[in-house]
C-alpha cells in the first residue's frame, strides 16, 4: 500500500476525467486542456487556475527558499536567504506583478519560470538535465544549477483538493552549484541540498494548508494537511520513495517558532521540528489576501520504511514548515 505505481501520462483520463492519485515519476502533460468542465467552470477558469515552482536549498549554515506564482489572473514572486547561525532572514524580495503581465509558469515539471516586476527578476531556466534559477534584485542576488540527473524518484499527486484537481510534482535531495550574495555576504551553495515543487491546478477562491520538508543526502520527506487531503504525503529513504498516511500537526498557530510534533496515522513519521527563525508575509490587496509564515529550522525524530520496519533516525534535517491561507 505504500509503493507507488508510475506516473501516467498525462493529468486526465480519455474521458476527460482527472487521473487522481499518487504515483512515482514524472507526468510528461502536465496541463489540464482535455479536463471536462461545465459552461460556468470555463467560464471562471482563469480565477481558479494557479501555477507555482518552488525551490528549497538547504545547507547547514543557511535556507534559500524562492518561487515564482501565477494566480490566474496576476502574478507574484519571492525569494529569502535565512541565516541560521544568527536565526534571522538575511536578505528577502517580493513582488505582485500586474494582471496578465510579469509572470509565467511552464505547465512541465521542473521547467521554466519567470517574474519580472518591481525591481525583482527571477527565472528558472530548464536546459536538458539541468535547471537554472537565477535572481537579480536589490536585496538578494541567486545563481543555482541543480542537477536533474542526479534527482531521486520524483512524487507526482493528483487530487480532488478543494475545487476541481489540482497536481503537484516533488523532488527529493538534489545536488545544487553557484552562490547566493547579499548585504551579509556571499554564499556558496557547494554541498547544499536543493528540492522541488512545481504545482498546478484548479483551486477554490480560499486555500488553506499546513505543510513541512525537508530534504539531505539519501533522506526527505514532504507532508501535508490540508486542501490536498494526504495525496502528497511521501517519505524518501535511500534513494526509495514511499508514500505515508494522513498526518497531524501539533504546532500553536499563535506561537509558530515554538517546536512542532508531526506525525503520521500509519506511525511511519514522528518528528520534532524546532525553528530557529522565520520568514512571514501578510498581504491584503483587496480582491485577494494571503497570511503566510514559514519557520525555518531542524527536524528531529524518525522515519520508519514501511518494507522492513527499520527505523531511521533523522538528527538536525534543515527543512521548513509552513502556515498559509490564500484568499486568491
Amino acid at each position: 500500500m505504500h509503493s507507488l505505481p508510475p506516473a501516467p501520462l498525462r493529468l486526465t483520463t480519455a474521458a476527460g476525467a482527472a487521473a487522481f492519485g499518487a504515483y512515482q515519476g514524472i507526468v510528461p502533460e502536465a496541463d489540464w486542456r482535455a479536463l471536462a468542465l461545465t459552461p460556468l467552470q470555463r467560464l471562471t477558469r482563469r480565477l481558479h487556475h494557479k501555477r507555482w515552482q518552488y525551490v528549497a536549498i538547504a545547507a547547514a549554515d543557511f535556507l534559500i527558499g524562492a518561487a515564482a506564482v501565477d494566480v490566474g489572473w496576476n502574478g507574484t514572486a519571492f525569494a529569502y536567504l535565512f541565516d541560521r547561525r544568527a536565526g534571522r532572514v538575511a536578505a528577502a524580495a517580493s513582488a505582485n506583478g500586474m494582471p496578465g503581465f510579469g509572470v509565467s509558469v511552464a505547465e512541465q515539471a521542473f521547467g521554466d519560470a519567470r517574474f519580472r516586476f518591481g525591481g525583482v527578476d527571477l527565472r528558472f531556466a530548464r536546459g536538458g538535465d539541468a535547471l537554472r534559477l537565477t535572481l537579480t534584485s536589490r536585496e538578494l542576488q541567486l545563481d543555482a544549477t541543480m542537477d536533474l540527473a542526479a534527482m531521486p524518484p520524483v512524487l507526482a499527486a493528483i487530487a480532488p483538493a478543494n475545487y476541481l484537481a489540482h497536481s503537484t510534482h516533488k523532488s527529493g535531495g538534489l545536488p545544487v552549484r553557484g552562490e547566493a550574495r547579499c548585504a551579509a555576504g556571499r554564499f556558496d551553495l557547494a554541498g547544499a541540498v536543493a528540492s522541488l515543487d512545481h504545482s498546478n491546478g484548479l483551486l477554490a477562491r480560499e486555500t488553506r494548508w499546513l505543510w513541512a520538508s525537508a530534504h539531505g543526502r539519501g533522506l526527505g520527506f514532504n507532508l501535508q494537511q490540508g486542501y490536498m487531503g494526504d495525496a502528497e504525503n511521501a517519505v524518501w529513504l535511500d534513494g526509495r520513495l514511499f508514500a505515508v498516511g494522513p498526518v497531524v500537526f501539533d504546532y500553536d498557530a499563535g506561537a509558530p517558532l515554538k517546536p512542532w510534533r508531526i506525525r503520521s496515522a500509519d506511525g511511519l513519521v514522528d518528528l520534532v521540528f524546532t525553528p530557529e527563525g522565520a520568514r512571514r508575509e501578510d498581504k491584503n490587496l483587496i480582491v485577494a489576501a494571503s497570511r503566510y509564515v514559514q519557520p525555518i529550522g531542524r527536524f528531529d525524530g524518525a522515519l520508519t520504511d514501511p518494507a522492513d520496519g527499520a527505523r531511521h533516525r533523522v538528527e538536525a534535517l534543515a527543512g521548513v514548515a509552513e502556515d498559509h491561507l490564500s484568499r486568491w
